[in-house]
């Protein structure tokens, strides 16, 4: 086996085991393989290993690497998982399978309109800043259900989950959980939560998509185009 084999069987493994200690199936937890900063080479050795979901910050970087891999690979499934600016929507929408990193209205109103004019639909995630960073994107807690509402009803929306990235300095599982209670209170079934250092955590307190980079591809590379 590869060494992107080796550390992709070990996340899996990890995720199993804290799946059934949570007495929740496997099954129900998807791995998304964060790939950013790293090139197609280390993305294609995980799709050899059968990985397919895989998740991007960066819309331009993206585009670089994955409508090749998307080609050889059908049924790759990308997801974007950093910040979108408005002049970037239509590219999203057009590479993306998943948007997790809807926080705005403006961005919403633009996702709609650009959805109706690509007739594609990418699932869309809620981001919420549960820590409620200055810094960082995410609508605040207090106003999860009405702008989920809005993105739904006024928007028309395809809302499918909410999204967290805790503080760094807080510990993870009061953010987990309450993300994972605003998303039953919504009715969203899907709740995308935990990183490298801290998912099987997210895993134990019902997160259904984990966001891993470091712990399957190592330390951070650098792409020639963005050194």
């Amino acid at each position: 086996m590869s060494d992107g084999a080796d550390r992709l069987a070990d996340v899996r493994r990890r995720i199993d085991a804290a799946a059934r200690a949570a007495g929740r199936d496997p099954a129900s937890v998807t791995l998304v393989a964060v790939s950013k900063t790293h090139g197609a080479d280390r993305i294609r050795e995980l799709l050899e290993a059968g990985q397919r979901i895989f998740g991007e910050n960066r819309v331009q970087e993206a585009q670089e690497k994955f409508p090749a891999l998307k080609a050889a690979y059908p049924d790759l499934e990308l997801h974007l998982i950093g910040p979108l600016q408005t002049n970037k929507v239509r590219d999203a929408v057009a590479l993306f399978d998943v948007i997790e990193s809807v926080d705005r209205e403006r961005l919403a109103a633009a996702l709609a309109k650009e959805m109706d004019r690509l007739g594609r639909r990418p699932a869309c995630y809620v981001q919420v800043n549960t820590g409620e960073e200055p810094q960082k994107a995410g609508v605040a807690p207090a106003d999860v259900d009405a702008f989920v509402a809005a993105c739904r009803d006024t928007h028309k929306l395809p809302v499918v989950g909410l999204m967290c990235i805790p503080p760094a300095d807080e510990e993870p599982a009061l953010h987990f959980a309450l993300l994972a209670k605003m998303a039953a209170r919504n009715g969203l079934a899907k709740v995308s939560m935990g990183m490298s250092a801290d998912y099987e955590i997210a895993v134990r307190l019902g997160a259904t998509h984990v966001r891993v980079g470091s712990a399957l591809f190592g330390a951070r590379g650098a792409l020639a185009a963005h050194a």
